[in-house]
């Protein structure tokens, strides 16, 4: 029996990116048992999850490494898949004796701890972050190219939820729409001011329903909250103080409506609840829609033009345009197309 271990220690999306290898690796290897090693934060993506057998957590402080390598250790795993090269992760798993380990490309670190490798071929020909992932399971004997990720919410953390929503005044039968304004610097995104007039242009073109947006991101400033709430507070509710966790996050967004927001964590978890999603993508590969967009069929990924990046980024990408290569008038017209959607 195969005993898997899959490290992923890095940010939201990225976490959630590993949905859908371990779900591929349930199905391939049915009778395997499989871990996952990321931070607390993080662990919180995988609760529920039928795929794992095991969520181990390690907060990347100093005095904790040991504790990890003996935690490995205790579940014995045979395979361990380091999704992206960490020097921490790569000799936690050595010393814990995993004995068949996977990491993706061939850092000083992998070498001197003897771990197999795949590469991502310097993203040529440049596919999905998702598929990259894939890759380190397809090593091990999973046939597969669906990779669509995804997040288990339960029937009682939905009531939770909802319950929590009508203290604010939001019900089941709202229309409700979240623009996540933050990106917490992961991904180019529009500035304050512009998301304010997208929430105005959204009261002012779909009054007929019964429209609730929600606000949920954590950077939002008391400026634009005051600039908000001078619109109409009864349509526009502030949770971005409210939401204690991630997962109090990913039990209000598995609600909405339609997603707005930026190419950052909080669209992949949309994206992997299956919600309708609109987001906004930079040209640059490493953020454009093709490596990190939203893979589910109700959504839409907005991407500046290779034009526009020419015209007003500058050469070497340090200096990015990114405000005005995506219109207010792009959005609204995607948010009636995901409103007539079934």
């Amino acid at each position: 029996m195969k005993r898997i271990l899959v490290v992923r220690t890095d940010r939201v999306g990225d976490v959630v990116m590993i949905t859908g290898l371990l779900r591929e690796l349930r199905k391939q290897f049915p009778s395997s048992y499989i871990g996952t090693l990321t931070q607390p934060n993080t662990a919180q993506i995988l609760l529920h999850n039928p795929n794992i057998d095991i969520v181990l957590t390690d907060d990347l402080k100093k005095g904790s490494f040991i504790k990890i390598v003996k935690e490995i250790r205790k579940h014995k795993f045979t395979y361990g898949l380091l999704i992206m090269p960490t020097e921490r992760a790569s000799y936690q798993m050595f010393i814990a004796g995993i004995k068949y380990r996977i990491g993706v490309g061939h850092k000083l670190y992998e070498v001197i701890t003897f771990m197999k490798s795949v590469s991502r071929n310097n993203y040529k020909p440049l596919r999905h972050e998702a598929d990259y992932d894939m890759d380190l399971a397809r090593k091990i004997g999973v046939v597969t190219n669906n990779i669509q990720p995804e997040i288990f919410v339960t029937k009682e953390e939905r009531t939770e939820s909802i319950q929590f929503l009508g203290n604010y005044g939001i019900t089941e039968n709202d229309f409700k729409i979240i623009v996540h304004t933050g990106s917490g610097g992961s991904a180019p995104n529009w500035s304050e001011n512009k998301y304010f007039l997208l929430i105005k242009a959204i009261l002012e073109n779909f009054d007929k329903y019964n429209i609730k947006i929600i606000l949920t991101a954590i950077e939002t400033s008391h400026d634009f909250l005051k600039k908000i709430h001078a619109l109409e507070p009864k349509k526009v509710i502030n949770l971005s103080d409210q939401l204690g966790n991630l997962r109090e996050l990913i039990k209000v967004i598995s609600w909405s409506d339609i997603f707005i927001c930026s190419s950052t964590g909080p669209a992949h978890i949309a994206d992997a609840l299956n919600i309708k999603a609109i987001t906004l993508h930079c040209n640059r590969a490493m953020n454009c829609a093709t490596h990190w967009g939203v893979l589910n069929k109700r959504s839409v990924n907005l991407q500046i033009t290779d034009e526009y990046c020419r015209n007003h980024c500058s050469a070497d990408q340090n200096e990015c345009a990114f405000e005005n290569g995506i219109s207010v008038d792009q959005v609204i017209k995607n948010v009636k197309y995901l409103i007539k959607m079934k």
